[in-house]
């Protein structure tokens, strides 16, 4: 059920072939969530521009049942930053994650819902 989803500017020749498996792996880690339910997307190729410049840039969101929270996000934003930062080149200050801590019932899945899957 956790969807990382990158916008970002940096073109999709420039983005690692292993990206969206590490990031997953990352994300099933970092959530302690099943691997089998993570979900990665990159946006890449889009105009953006970040304080008036231009560079690599991005904004990121992860949807998750759970796992979030003031101190768990804090620490997610290092882990994220510095990861999209090694294989993305987008400095951590010029991206923005936005995180969505989803109600089960709001997230459906197999015919259902989460709500009915995790009770």
């Amino acid at each position: 059920m956790p969807h990382l989803k990158i916008t970002t500017n940096v073109s999709k020749s420039s983005v690692p072939s292993n990206f969206l498996k590490e990031t997953s792996a990352l994300i099933s880690k970092m959530l302690g969530k099943p691997e089998s339910y993570c979900v990665v997307t990159v946006v890449p190729d889009q105009m953006m521009l970040w304080g008036g410049e231009e560079g690599p840039c991005a904004i990121a969101h992860l949807m998750s049942i759970g796992k979030l929270g003031v101190k768990e996000n804090k620490n997610y934003s290092k882990i994220l930053g510095e990861h999209i930062e090694k294989h993305l080149g987008v400095a951590p200050n010029h991206m923005y994650i936005e995180y969505q801590d989803i109600k089960t019932a709001d997230l459906g899945y197999d015919n259902t819902t989460f709500h009915d899957i995790l009770g």
